[in-house]
């Protein structure tokens, strides 16, 4: 039986514009397994991102109560949410966010020794992750502009993991990459997934959210189905049954 990893209940979020209330989320209960690649899709508005900062602990909910590893998340002030999404999260978006006047190792080292005074355990960690999304030397040594938008988005992902976060959460990680680009940044989250990371990825991409093994579709601010993909075999580059099913599930939910 999966392990639970994070939970809500009766998850609530709204804001107050132009003098009226907008239900942005509304009293989703949802559970999170440990070594899941979950995909939040929806169309535009449906709370996919309210949702994803949420569960990360970057906004807090109206009402309801997130729940991670039995802590009550929802009922933590900002310094300790802070401390919470740098403890046990990562986080990976459509902008990268690295700092331009550091290079990219420097980057990657500023985040790990933010949790670890170690700085010889942190570089070493953070070598051997920019080995594993073939990053070069060379390359860790530059600055941000100097690299291309695939490898500031696989050196992002490096930042995200070098505190070995429980949970990867990843907001349209493709969204700004051409199409060579971005299947390089799905292969490296689905190797890492294959090596046991859970992960949450908010997309609106198809060939995205077929990485994923259970898709979350949100309406109107609620969870209005879910699809059970089974986990992605990196070795079935083409798998047209899996294709299938989630294009299916899509215009079953009026995708």
């Amino acid at each position: 039986m999966k392990k639970i990893l994070l939970k809500t209940e009766a998850l609530s979020k709204s804001f107050s514009s132009g003098g009226s209330l907008q239900h942005v989320l509304k009293n989703i209960d949802l559970e999170l397994y440990e070594g899941d690649f979950t995909v939040i899709m929806g169309a535009s508005g449906a709370g996919k991102s309210t949702l994803l900062y949420a569960l990360s602990g970057m906004d807090t909910p109206t009402l309801g109560t997130i729940t991670f590893a039995e802590q009550v998340i929802s009922n933590l002030n900002q310094d300790e949410l802070a401390v919470f999404r740098r403890d046990h999260c990562g986080f990976v978006f459509q902008q990268i966010y690295l700092i331009d006047g550091m290079s990219v190792m420097d980057n990657v080292l500023a985040a790990g020794l933010l949790a670890c005074r170690d700085r010889k355990a942190v570089l070493k960690k953070a070598t051997e992750l920019f080995a594993a999304v073939d990053i070069s030397e060379e390359t860790q040594k530059k600055f941000p502009t100097q690299i291309s938008g695939g490898e500031a988005q696989r050196s992002g992902m490096v930042r995200a993991l070098i505190n070995s976060p429980e949970i990867l959460f990843a907001d349209e990680p493709t969204g700004a990459l051409n199409s060579k680009t971005g299947l390089d940044v799905l292969d490296t989250l689905t190797r890492f997934n294959e090596m046991g990371q859970s992960i949450v990825m908010v997309t609106h991409d198809m060939r995205s959210a077929r990485r994923g093994n259970r898709i979350l579709y949100l309406k109107d601010g609620v969870i209005l189905g879910e699809c059970d993909l089974g986990k992605y075999a990196s070795h079935v580059p083409d798998d047209g049954a899996r294709q299938e099913k989630l294009s299916s599930f899509l215009t079953e939910m009026g995708w």
